[in-house]
């Protein structure tokens, strides 16, 4: 794709049209050759869009609380992205599941933009690709990117390098709500949500939370954001209104104390390391397709090096 082509794609993405914003996205999560060239396109029209991570175990309804949320964030006027990450097909590598089918009803509304992405493996629940796409997704002017991830337990805890403001959802009767905290979620959390809240347990569930939040407090120093737990049932549409009160105030919480811009500090430095990483990656990979690991293997097993002077070697050569 020649400049003039990637400037019109960008123009168009930038004006809404739901298929440029689409092409792109497929650009980066196919790893394309011009990624660079879009994330170049791309930034300057960024930094505008509040990025939110929803997790939580599998069976709390997290698909069902974005689709709710996604409903009421409409309600406001404000235009919403969602990136849904699903597991990878073994076979094709791509999204089981798809576009969400809970979320049809807003298939047609111009102001939402719903995309699956497949994990491809990464054990964090989130694909190398989707900052780049929450990127797409920024600069095509969203007000909101919602970030919706599998659900897989202590590897979970990736989504708080990616969003402003990270919900964790629990639902009652899925065993000790201290779970929570085994799986790390409760250091990553800016806002609880117990769905399913008209079950038997909510109110065991929420105390759980509130003692958890306590604990966590007599260690904290200085102004700290006060998680709130907020009860809902998705399914119904209710107390949806009172997550978007939370996910306001922890916005305007950020802002006052300049943690929005440490976060997305964190953020950058993060992506860069990671975009860093991939390219060492692939020149190891070269080197290894041209058979130079394997020279230099061989001279390990020869015992003529040891490993890690093997790999300094490697490394300074990468370097050139």
């Amino acid at each position: 794709m020649a400049g003039p082509d990637l400037d019109e794609l960008v123009g168009r993405a930038r004006e809404g049209q739901p298929r440029a914003v689409a092409r792109l996205i497929s650009l980066v999560e196919d790893s394309s050759p011009r990624v660079a060239d879009i994330a170049r396109a791309l930034t300057p029209y960024t930094g505008r869009a509040r990025v939110v991570g929803l997790t939580g175990p599998p069976g709390v309804g997290k698909s069902t609380s974005t689709s709710a949320l996604l409903t009421a964030l409409r309600g406001e006027g404000l235009r919403v992205g969602v990136l849904a990450i699903d597991p990878s097909s073994p076979f094709s590598g791509g999204a089981l599941l798809g576009d969400r089918i809970r979320m049809t009803e807003h298939a047609t509304d111009p102001g939402v933009f719903i995309r699956s992405m497949a994990t491809r493996g990464h054990l964090g629940g989130l694909s190398w690709a989707t900052p780049q796409a929450a990127r797409v997704l920024d600069a095509a002017g969203f007000d909101v990117v919602l970030i919706e991830t599998v659900g897989v337990g202590q590897s979970e805890v990736d989504v708080v390098k990616l969003a402003d403001t990270t919900v964790v959802l629990l639902a009652p009767g899925m065993g000790d709500g201290i779970q929570a905290a085994k799986a790390g979620v409760l250091e990553i959390a800016d806002v609880f949500v117990v769905n399913k809240a008209d079950r038997d347990g909510a109110d065991a569930t929420v105390h759980d939370l509130k003692q958890m939040i306590a604990l966590a407090r007599r260690e904290l120093r200085g102004p700290s954001w006060r998680q709130p737990i907020v009860r809902t049932v998705a399914a119904k549409g209710e107390g949806v209104d009172e997550v978007v009160s939370a996910l306001r105030a922890h916005h305007e919480w950020l802002l006052a104390h300049g943690e929005l811009d440490r976060r997305r500090a964190a953020r950058a430095r993060e992506e860069v390391a990671a975009i860093a990483l991939r390219r060492l990656h692939a020149e190891l990979a070269d080197l290894r397709d041209g058979d130079r690991l394997g020279e230099v293997a061989a001279r390990v097993v020869a015992r003529e090096l040891d490993p890690f002077a093997a790999a300094d070697q490697l490394i300074a050569e990468l370097k050139g």
